[in-house]
């Protein structure tokens, strides 16, 4: 899945805060959860198991036990 932006932000000094609040509302959409003491790592627990997604500069680290979720 690719998120476009509607204008064009990317030499704006906010673009990267408009970036991750975007992505933030779609991840959360997926039903997962942002951590509360560090605010790039989001997380759902079921008793499937658990899916960690960890968003890093430009990297962006998705694992967990629970290979449906990560699906």
């Amino acid at each position: 899945m690719v998120c476009h932006l509607c204008k064009s932000l990317y030499g704006l000094k906010q673009s990267p805060r408009v970036w991750f609040g975007k992505f933030n509302n779609v991840v959360q959409q997926f039903g997962m959860t942002q951590c509360e003491a560090y605010h790039s790592v989001f997380y759902q627990h079921s008793s499937a198991g658990c899916v960690y997604l960890i968003v890093y500069v430009d990297d962006i680290v998705l694992t967990g036990s629970n290979n449906h979720g990560i699906s």
